[in-house]
């Protein structure tokens, strides 16, 4: 564990160009297929920025809404 502790505290992530405050850190997902897509989005991590970057279907789409995934249901498998 204290390996995986120290390759995240050498890493940075980039600046928000937009705000210059928060970084923007790279978020996965998985398909429709179960595969799992890297680096799907990008968002800032500064809450007040809201700044995002997505991939969908091969088209790029910048600052979407961001919505609280505290009422979302897991479907069944």
């Amino acid at each position: 564990m204290e390996e995986v502790e120290k390759i995240v505290e050498n890493y940075s992530f980039p600046k928000c160009l937009k705000c210059k405050v928060g970084d923007l850190v790279p978020l996965s997902d998985f398909g429709s297929q179960g595969a799992a897509i890297h680096y799907k989005a990008w968002v800032c991590t500064n809450p007040e920025c809201g700044f995002n970057l997505k991939i969908r279907n091969g088209d790029i789409y910048l600052n979407e809404p961001i919505f609280s995934g505290a009422s979302h249901t897991l479907r069944g498998h």
